[in-house]
């Protein structure tokens, strides 16, 4: 193994393979962060810019509230006053219990439909016609079959988050070696182990990836199905901002609604790579 050679005065330094991948690291996390920031500023530079050009005109004045800098003034009155924590929770609980149900139907069903064949071709066709129905076009349905109007809520995030987890658990089913399972059966594996030992740490890596586009898919959802029926969460808060004309918290709200995806998104990126075997060592 090979060492980094530098002459620095007439000294010879050297650098081993543990300092040079602390280096990588560093690089790697630097150039990560200046994009990071600097994506953020482009947005809120193009932002600010398309607020300014409007509001030259002067009976576009009413959208200097919807610029950057009102929306982060806004942000801590709408802490201290609860706005944001019970967001926060109310639509965290429904955003997680919607999902909860998505991945315990759409799993199971991803297996059935990557180990029989027979299963595959049945479902193909109404579960893609299902696929394709917006998922808030069920609410109607669903306000008056459900008692409440979170039920209903929870229902249109777990009726539009479980077709990306179960075709995405199909998809990677389908990419196991057969070669596998016939080794189990000759070993005398039973279906509970191979189950456990060969089709979930097979298909980790695409039910993630499965749940982290479910997770996209009910953020969307969730935001306008909180506009009706409900007096809490982001989409009642944003709808309530509108009405009282609070144009300066309702785009506070919008902030913090894509701060929050953000870190899900971000949050399920991190899983994939730390639990997956196709992450590099």
């Amino acid at each position: 193994m090979s060492n980094n050679i530098a002459t620095v005065g007439g000294n010879i330094i050297t650098a081993g393979p543990d300092e040079l991948r602390s280096s990588r690291v560093l690089k790697s996390s630097a150039r990560g962060l200046s994009y990071f920031f600097g994506g953020l500023a482009i947005l809120f530079a193009l932002w600010w810019i398309s607020i300014y050009l409007v509001t030259l005109n002067p009976s576009g004045a009413l959208f200097a509230y919807f610029g950057p800098l009102p929306a982060f003034q806004a942000i801590p009155g709408l802490w201290e006053r609860g706005t944001i924590p019970n967001a926060l929770s109310t639509s965290g609980y429904r955003l997680g219990a919607g999902l909860f149900i998505a991945i315990v139907i759409g799993v199971p069903i991803g297996i059935l439909m990557g180990r029989s064949r027979w299963f595959l071709e049945l479902s193909n066709v109404p579960f893609q016609f299902l696929r394709m129905i917006s998922p808030l076009s069920w609410e109607p349905i669903a306000v008056i079959v459900f008692p409440g109007w979170d039920q209903a809520i929870i229902f249109l995030i777990a009726i539009a988050s479980v077709w990306p987890v179960a075709f995405a658990t199909a998809a990677g089913l389908a990419k196991v070696d057969p070669a596998w399972f016939k080794v189990a059966r000759n070993l005398g594996a039973k279906p509970w182990h191979v189950l456990t030992l060969i089709i979930l740490p097979a298909i980790t890596f695409d039910v993630l990836t499965g749940i982290r586009l479910a997770l996209g898919v009910a953020w969307i959802v969730l935001i306008p199905a909180e506009f009706l029926g409900v007096t809490s969460g982001f989409g009642y808060a944003i709808e309530n901002a509108r009405e009282g004309m609070e144009y300066a918290n309702l785009m506070a709200m919008v902030l913090v609604i894509g701060a929050v995806g953000y870190v899900l998104d971000s949050t399920c990126l991190l899983l994939i790579k730390r639990f997956s075997w196709h992450r590099q060592s």
